[in-house]
């Protein structure tokens, strides 16, 4: 095993620069180029034949013992940490082989250095000066006692008493370290590059980890020891990291959702930006996971947002969250308010998590629909790439997913475009081409794009949406936007329903009459 060897002792050579060091621009690029040596020769591990025992064992030892080397690059603990688990199978093994890692890093073995020569002589002098100071206070005793002077005998004696323990305190100190020289010792760290390397491990653990496994007694001892009271750490960094851990820690466990989510609610809304997307993340993934149904059993947290429009009937077709559920209501305010985030990443990641709620048949609602389709069209948004790509996918694979889908978005057509019509000539939404967004709804909700067409004698969504139109153009049909409707009227892939012609037939007679 002399690769395993040589890698340990590479790692070892990988300088720890000081501050003063990390402004030399030579230094930084010595230990970049180490570092990336290191990674590439950790990559190799994976080329090794771990097939046997032996050879495996010895493989899992040398990456832990890079792992607990303090020279080890916080940047290779995360790739350390996965090669390591690759090897280990099973999830109570993984568990128990990470747990001993952190608290070989968190404690580890300390030998104290014995006193140096000068401090021992010291301590000599002073014993010494008390043997001396008891034998002429004995003497001084003695005296007193012969020439009968009791008064100065009784302070002569409270003196001896105070020497013999100081000598014995003394006496006593010297035997203790004399006993340390022999004994190893663990001390806590806390410093927060020790936390960021613990958490990093219980980060990559989690990943891994089966999601049916559920938090045993070791993994609540860490999350008790380490991930909780990381929380409230004051480097960011530590506690981003230690939300992630939380987040996925409640994805094994109902119960530390129920514990836990008012404190990943109120992080979403109160900490840093990366905190909070952080946070905001661990809170869609367990709505994805869970749904409303586990939240409306909960009080609710109450998270400080501020008013919403959409925060009244967000909840109004889906299966979940439930009607009551108040925590439900507030989890979707905030996520409504956090679309008008000024922060884009935070605003992406809301977008993005509630496309992926909506997706999944989570939630059903309209007017959170119209949001993200204002917010897609809405030119302060035209920079964000990531925000674009995932909604313009988003839209095409909702609609053709179900009727149902499609419902709701016709449901949000008359919404949105009256959102847009409406919009003071200050507003960025002023800009937008209403035509082009009323083109998109309808060939969202199109039939014949349904991936799973249903039966074609039921009536259409194009079908309501023709109705839901005549109906806008008959309450003024002087407006502006009644053009608009009729353009509109003119694309729509309408049923052969019988009825469904004729109450159209009639609705149209009204508008020409009222025109006309």
């Amino acid at each position: 095993m002399v690769y395993e060897d040589s890698v340990v002792v590479y790692m070892k050579c990988v300088p720890v620069l000081s501050e003063e060091q990390k402004g030399d621009f030579a230094q930084l690029e010595l230990v970049m180029t180490k570092e990336f040596i290191s990674q590439q020769l950790i990559h190799l591990t994976g080329c090794l034949d771990t097939n046997e025992e032996g050879g495996r064992k010895r493989v899992v030892a040398v990456l832990q013992e890079m792992l607990v080397l303090p020279q080890t690059p916080p940047s290779l603990v995360s790739l350390l940490t996965e090669k390591l688990l690759t090897l280990i199978p099973d999830d109570h093994r993984r568990i128990q082989t990470v747990a001993e890692v952190i608290s070989e890093v968190r404690e580890p073995i300390v030998i104290r250095q014995p006193l140096d020569e000068n401090e021992n002589r010291r301590k000599q002098v002073k014993l010494a000066e008390v043997k001396v100071g008891i034998l002429e206070a004995k003497q001084a005793l003695e005296e007193c006692i012969s020439n009968q002077e009791f008064n100065r005998a009784a302070e002569l004696k409270d003196s001896i008493t105070d020497l013999e323990n100081l000598r014995n305190n003394i006496l006593q100190e010297e035997n203790t370290q004399q006993d340390d020289k022999e004994t190893e010792t663990r001390i806590e760290k806390t410093d927060p590059e020790t936390l960021l390397r613990c958490l990093t491990m219980c980060v990559e653990l989690l990943k891994q980890m089966n999601i049916k496994t559920r938090i045993g007694p070791t993994m609540s001892a860490i999350l008790s020891s380490l991930i909780l009271p990381s929380i409230s750490n004051a480097q960011p960094a530590v506690r981003n990291m230690a939300v992630v851990c939380l987040g996925t820690c409640a994805l094994h466990s109902k119960d530390l959702v129920n514990t836990h989510l008012v404190l990943l609610l109120q992080i979403a809304q109160l900490d840093e930006a990366k905190i909070r997307i952080s946070a905001l993340r661990s809170v869609i993934d367990l709505l994805l996971l869970y749904g409303f149904t586990l939240l409306s059993e909960r009080p609710s947290p109450a998270p400080q947002t501020s008013h919403s429009p959409a925060n009244q009937e967000d909840q109004e077709k889906g299966e979940e969250p439930e009607e009551g559920s108040s925590t439900a209501q507030s989890i979707l305010m905030m996520l409504s308010d956090f679309l008008d985030s000024e922060v884009s990443e935070l605003r992406t990641e809301t977008a993005e998590g509630l496309a992926k709620l909506m997706y999944s048949g989570r939630i059903s609602s309209a007017k959170l629909l119209s949001r993200l389709v204002l917010l897609w069209y809405n030119p302060v948004t035209e920079d964000d790439t990531r925000l674009r790509h995932c909604l313009g996918v988003f839209f095409q694979l909702y609609a053709r997913e179900s009727r149902a889908h499609q419902e709701c978005v016709e449901e949000c057509f008359l919404p949105t475009l009256q959102t847009l019509l409406n919009a003071p000539a200050t507003s960025p939404l002023a800009e937008v081409d209403v035509t082009n967004v009323a083109e998109l709804l309808v060939e969202l909700t199109r039939p014949s794009s349904l991936i799973k067409p249903g039966d074609t004698q039921e009536v259409c969504v194009h079908d309501y949406l023709a109705v839901r139109v005549c109906g806008e153009m008959l309450k003024d049909p002087s407006a502006p936007e009644v053009r608009l409707y009729a353009k509109v009227l003119n694309s729509l892939e309408l049923s052969a329903d019988g009825n469904t012609t004729r109450d159209l037939v009639t609705l149209l007679q009204q508008v020409t009459q009222v025109q006309y």
